[in-house]
C-alpha cells in the first residue's frame, strides 16, 4: 500500500490516433507511480479507441470507459464520475506532461503549509509545425489567494484559465461541472475552483507540454460556437464581480479581451453581421476603462489603436500578421 494518496488522470480521447501515444507513455512513465489513468473515449471514429484498449493491456492502472460522442466536457464530467482518487488533474490526450508532472504538482501541496486544496504548474507551448517550445512561466513558486489567482488569469499574468496543468482535491469538483455541449469550458470552470481557495500552491515551472496544431479550435476557422467564448467569459465576470467587487477592473479586461480574440476569428467570414456590431460596441463602450487600466497589457492596448483606426486597417493588420500564432496575442486554449 502507497504512503502517497491515490492521484485521478483523466484523459478525454477523441480521434487522436497521431497524438495519443506520446499522451499516454508520458503518463505511465510518471515518477509518482499511486495513479489511476482514465481515459474517456468519446466516440471516436478512428484508431484511437482501439489504441487505448492495447495500453490498458499493458498498465493495469489504466481504466478505460467507451461512450457516444458527446463532446470533452462530458467526457471530464464522466472522468470525474468513474474516478477514486483523493485529487484530480486532467490531461489532453494531444498534449503530453513532464516526468515529475504528478509527483512536482502534489510536492506543492505538500510543500504548503497553509493546507491548499489546489496546485497549479505552467505550460510549455509547443508548436507541431515547427517544433518550437515556448515556456510560459518564470519558474518562481508561490502561494496566492484564489482572488489573487483570478485576477492573474484575467490579466493572463502566468495563472491560466485551462483544466489541466492543475492538481485539485477531488471535493473541489463536487460543485463544479464542465459545461456539455459548448466550448471553452475552462474559462466556465476555473475560476470556480479558484474561488474555493483561500490559497493555491503555485509553481511557474513548464511541467505540461501544451501542442498547438493546425485545425485546433484555437487555429481553425470561425464557427458560431465560438461565440462560445463570450458567453463563458461574460458569466465568469458576473460572478466574480460579486464574490470580488474589487476585481471589476481585471474581469473587465477580460471581456475585452474575449471579443477582440472572437473578432479576430471572424475578419473574414461574411457571416454574424449582428455579432461582429455587438462585440464593436461592446469594446467601444468600454475602451477608457480598459485603456485606463494600468495592468492592460501591451497587446489590447495595440488592438485597440489598430481599432480606432478603422475596421480595413484592423483587417489588414490581422491579415499581415497573426499575432495569435507569432507572438502569442489573443492565444486561446483548444
Amino acid at each position: 500500500m502507497s504512503k502517497h494518496p491515490l492521484i485521478s488522470v483523466i484523459v478525454p480521447v477523441y480521434n487522436v490516433e497521431k497524438y495519443i501515444r506520446k499522451c499516454l507513455r508520458s503518463i505511465m512513465v510518471q515518477t509518482y507511480e499511486n495513479l489511476e489513468i482514465i481515459l474517456i473515449d468519446d466516440g471516436s471514429s478512428d484508431r484511437s479507441g482501439k489504441i487505448i484498449d492495447d495500453y490498458a493491456t499493458k498498465d493495469s492502472r489504466i481504466k478505460i470507459c467507451h461512450q457516444d460522442n458527446a463532446g470533452l466536457s462530458a467526457a471530464r464530467n464522466k472522468g470525474i464520475e468513474l474516478s477514486a482518487g483523493s485529487y484530480i488533474t486532467f490531461i489532453d490526450s494531444d498534449d503530453y506532461i513532464a516526468s515529475d508532472y504528478v509527483e512536482y504538482l502534489y510536492g506543492l501541496l505538500e510543500q504548503d503549509d497553509f493546507n491548499s486544496p489546489l496546485a497549479i504548474c505552467s505550460l510549455m507551448n509547443v508548436y507541431s509545425s515547427t517544433g518550437k517550445q515556448v515556456d510560459c512561466g518564470d519558474s518562481s513558486e508561490q502561494i496566492l489567494s484564489g482572488e489573487k489567482c483570478i485576477e492573474m488569469m484575467c490579466y493572463h499574468d502566468l495563472v491560466d484559465t485551462c483544466a489541466y496543468a492543475k492538481l485539485g482535491k477531488r471535493e473541489l469538483y463536487d460543485n463544479v461541472k464542465f459545461p456539455v455541449g459548448q466550448l471553452f469550458e475552462d474559462i466556465a470552470t476555473t475560476y470556480l475552483l479558484f474561488a474555493q481557495c483561500e490559497t493555491v500552491a503555485c509553481g511557474f515551472k513548464p511541467k505540461y507540454f501544451y501542442v498547438i496544431r493546425q485545425n485546433s479550435i484555437v487555429t481553425s476557422n470561425f464557427s458560431n460556437s465560438k461565440l462560445d467564448l463570450l458567453k463563458m467569459t461574460d458569466q465568469m465576470a458576473d460572478y466574480v464581480n460579486q464574490k470580488y467587487p474589487e476585481l471589476k477592473k481585471a474581469t473587465l479586461r477580460r471581456q475585452a479581451y474575449a471579443r477582440f480574440s472572437t473578432l479576430n476569428q471572424m475578419l473574414n467570414t461574411t457571416e454574424a453581421h449582428q455579432e461582429k456590431k455587438e462585440i464593436v460596441e461592446f469594446l467601444k463602450k468600454n475602451e477608457k476603462k480598459v485603456l485606463a487600466d494600468p495592468k492592460t497589457p501591451r497587446r489590447d492596448r495595440i488592438a485597440y489603436r489598430l481599432l480606432d483606426s478603422g475596421k480595413l486597417v484592423y483587417k489588414s493588420f490581422w491579415k499581415l500578421y497573426d499575432f495569435s500564432k507569432k507572438s502569442k496575442l489573443f492565444h486561446i486554449h483548444k
